[in-house]
């Protein structure tokens, strides 16, 4: 049984950086794939947002202020500077490597790996970890390997089977930052509404995003769409309704007249909106307002107006569902079950980063952000 100072759970984001950062000089990684930080290649859309400018406690479901006190947004961009990586923000503080590619961001992870030394177990699949005498012993699906210091980084559902045979309390592991299923969706397939106010409601939560949603068969995505999913994730609880307010710049009363003035146009319904929504959105509105298509627009009611303008408003499909495109999950082992340094309070020695905490951020580098300074203050506490 081959014996390591520290062994990581997991090469992701949160995994390679601790493995990077740390002054431990007998650290192994162990991860079922194949390279090192895979996962990053697909992070923002093939760029890797690895970080925002504007990253706060915020854009959490959790306060971690604490934590971005002792490893921000600063010292992440500092970091990856020394290892060679050229970045740049975008207008909404995102930020990306030069070369807009998640592949740079990947190499200078796997250089700095190998600088440093650290073993590398890949492809292999960790199965169960026992603790005793303050040596933790892991089964992969190809060895045994022992440790005094464990780092569990390996999120989502993956981690439940480690965190179930070291009893270790956790919230469950739920898609977050995902795209929506809904039924009523279908003929919508390939619309995009962009500069659209979007409200989801689940219970008795509603939160409301601005920006752009895709309708897909059976379902919605989106950035915005992506942020308002958490309020699903959180509560374990993907039925409820998504709202969407087309034309959120024009009050009720102005979208009111707007329409009346169209009554000009003197023709059939189904050709009402020609010139202001897509054939497909503009079928979805009188579907939802239950309006006839077959009369005249010249013939529409002041009640009729006022129920297409209430409609564009709000228009609404109920959620029934989540696709398993998910960004992240929430869930995970709580922080208030953890120290200040993320080491577990029930077990010496044993240390949690990324995304096995319960800690999920918005779209725009939030995650990646967690990862890292987690991942440093672990790695400077081994």
């Amino acid at each position: 049984m081959k014996h390591h100072k520290t062994i990581i759970i997991g090469c992701g984001a949160s995994g390679a950086f601790c493995g990077i950062t740390t002054t431990c000089n007998d650290v192994a990684i162990v991860d079922a794939e194949f390279t090192p930080a895979k996962k990053l290649l697909v992070t923002g859309n093939g760029r890797c947002n690895l970080t925002n400018l504007n990253t706060n406690s915020n854009f959490y479901n959790v306060n971690i202020n604490s934590y971005l006190n002792k490893f921000n947004t600063l010292d992440t961009l500092n970091y990856f500077k020394t290892i060679g990586l050229v970045t740049y923000a975008d207008e909404e503080g995102r930020v990306y490597p030069i070369s807009n590619s998640a592949k740079s961001v990947q190499d200078c992870i796997i250089n700095k790996l190998q600088e440093k030394s650290v073993t590398l177990y890949l492809a292999e699949k960790v199965l169960k970890i026992e603790h005793s005498s303050n040596i933790f012993t892991i089964y992969t699906d190809k060895q045994q390997l022992s440790c005094n210091n464990l780092v569990i980084s390996i999120g989502s559902k993956n981690a439940e089977n480690i965190l179930n045979s070291l009893n270790i309390k956790y919230s469950p592991f739920v898609p977050s930052l995902v795209s929506l299923k809904s039924k009523e969706i279908k003929n919508l397939n390939g619309i995009r509404l962009s500069n659209v106010k979007v409200t989801a409601t689940c219970l008795d939560e509603s939160k409301t995003e601005f920006g752009e949603v895709l309708f897909k068969e059976n379902g919605i995505s989106g950035i915005c769409v992506f942020n308002l999913s958490t309020i699903f994730a959180r509560q374990n609880n993907f039925n409820g309704t998504i709202t969407i307010d087309i034309l959120p710049n024009y009050k009720k009363e102005e979208l009111v007249k707007l329409l009346n003035d169209r009554k000009v146009l003197n023709v059939k319904l189904n050709k009402y909106f020609v010139g202001m929504f897509q054939n497909a959105i503009a079928d979805e509105i009188f579907k939802q307002s239950k309006i006839n298509t077959s009369k005249n627009c010249s013939n529409l009611t002041l009640e009729e107006i006022e129920l297409l303008a209430t409609t564009i408003k709000n228009l609404t499909f109920k959620v029934d569902g989540v696709f398993e495109n998910n960004q992240v999950f929430c869930g995970g082992v709580n922080l208030n079950d953890l120290t200040e340094n993320l080491e577990s309070k029930e077990i010496p020695n044993l240390y949690f980063t990324g995304e096995v905490c319960n800690v999920d951020g918005v779209c725009g580098g939030y995650n990646l952000q967690w990862a890292f300074t987690s991942g440093f203050i672990v790695g400077e506490n081994l």
